[in-house]
């Protein structure tokens, strides 16, 4: 039978992983700009550094982690009928997201010395969640992510903003097409006075709620403002409003931060319903909407700071902030905006031969050019001279170096430029040499001789 590819999870065939290179060296780029070096962390964490960190009450613990066992592991946990007796190493899980684990691995390594410099990381790389399959939203999918560590500063959440708009600005979504909110969700010192607010409007409404909502109103009632039923977001339109709520510090925090923003001139909507999903976050919340694509799908990225996270997973007090964005989020936003431009594949220069009799000639040009850092292509099929072209075509070629019996006899090959068409000859010692001494980007007029006369 024929396999296809696991429900939730799609192929990045050649189009799409050339599209998912550009997002990360976008965001190589950019990031490195702003003091931010790359890591990765393990496909699969302890279990523990997931329900912990991010909250067991929330739905990516409780209903969308893929859990890891060993061949081992699960046999026994088949025969006792329960996970029981793993012990805590062997309870591991796929990471639903990139935080957690970064932060983990910052506590475990000491990254974030006392007294240090912030800890500023990022990521990219695949994502897994068990939800039910649907346009934007896969069981695996693939994140971009950045996480500073060390600063309680509201000059480092500003900045962190700034750093995502500017990410998608260079992917090419249109301003008008995206509105970045802000909210702040206090600290542990005005938000438990708030979450019991917001409980008890939920229980005074319970009769107007969905199941869900009632069920979130004593582990998690924040999450209730997500919720897309129609009665819950009517009940939950009086509910009161953290930013009515915020202590002194967190106020302060908040307008801080949104005055750096406008400094920045960033435009931006405050929503004090924005909670994002997960428990960790304090103080700041940011997310991105697309305006272009349906409601259900239009989180294109967010983040917030987590000053309490580091301690929850075994590390001594270390604020933090981060952001996530998702790629093929990404991807939907720019093709709803008209902005996805064809990932087309590309080569520096082709080779085309004539006949066998010069195949090792082009052979030997295509080695030197690679060698010298191009991208170069030849026929390895033996097609007629005129199919080489086509096929160079097709490749986006910007050169093609026609080797012939005929021209080799006096030590020459012919140089066609593939968008003007014009042909020159060269010497192929020459060209060799001209081929060695190249350190990237594309061969170019001058490296040839004059124009063929005609």
């Amino acid at each position: 039978m024929a396999y296809n590819s696991p429900e939730g999870t799609v192929d990045l065939l050649p189009g799409a992983a050339r599209h998912w290179r550009h997002a990360q060296d976008v965001a190589a780029r950019l990031f490195s700009a702003y003091g931010y070096d790359f890591m990765e962390t393990p496909i699969f964490e302890q279990t523990e550094v997931f329900t912990r960190g991010i909250g067991e009450a929330t739905d990516v613990v409780n209903k969308e982690m893929f859990v890891v066992r060993s061949g081992e592991n699960y046999r026994r946990s088949l025969e006792a009928g329960t996970d029981a007796g793993l012990k805590g190493k062997s309870r591991l899980s796929l990471r639903p997201e990139g935080t957690a684990g970064v932060v983990r691995a910052v506590v475990q390594h000491n990254l974030v010395e006392q007294g240090a410099t912030p800890a500023k990381l990022y990521y990219a790389g695949p994502m897994f969640r068990a939800e039910r399959p649907q346009k934007g939203r896969l069981r695996e999918f693939h994140q971009i992510g950045a996480e500073c560590l060390g600063s309680t500063e509201p000059t480092a959440d500003a900045e962190m903003i700034i750093m995502l708009v500017r990410f998608y600005e260079k992917m090419g979504i249109p301003a008008s097409d995206m509105t970045l909110y802000v909210n702040s969700m206090g600290d542990e010192r005005c938000r438990p006075a708030y979450r019991a607010m917001v409980r008890d409007h939920i229980l005074s409404h319970a009769d107007e709620m969905c199941e869900e909502c009632r069920r979130r109103a004593d582990a998690n009632p924040l999450r209730a403002f997500d919720c897309k039923n129609a009665a819950c977001a009517h009940v939950m339109a009086s509910a009161p409003r953290i930013t009515d709520h915020l202590c002194d510090d967190c106020r302060s925090h908040y307008e801080a931060v949104k005055s750096y923003l406008d400094v920045a001139g960033i435009a931006y909507e405050e929503d004090p319903t924005l909670v994002r999903g997960l428990d960790y976050y304090t103080r700041t919340v940011f997310e991105v909407q697309s305006n272009a694509i349906d409601a259900a799908q239009n989180a294109i990225g967010g983040g917030g700071r987590y000053d309490k996270l580091a301690e929850t997973v075994g590390g001594r007090p270390t604020p933090g902030l981060g952001f996530a964005l998702g790629y093929e989020r990404v991807m939907l936003a720019l093709e709803a905006s008209g902005a996805l431009a064809e990932a087309s594949p590309y080569v520096d220069l082709y080779v085309a031969c004539v006949d066998a009799t010069v195949r090792s000639v082009a052979f030997d040009l295509v080695r030197t050019a690679r060698d010298a850092g191009l991208r170069v292509e030849m026929d390895h099929q033996g097609k007629s001279l005129k199919s080489q072209f086509k096929a160079a075509g097709k490749m986006n070629a910007r050169k093609v170096i026609v080797v012939g019996p005929d021209e080799l006899e006096h030590g020459q090959v012919v140089v066609r430029d593939m968008v003007t068409h014009e042909e020159r000859t060269a010497s192929i010692e020459q060209s060799k040499q001209l081929l060695s001494r190249f350190s990237g980007d594309v061969v170019d007029d001058s490296t040839f001789a004059a124009p063929t006369q005609g």
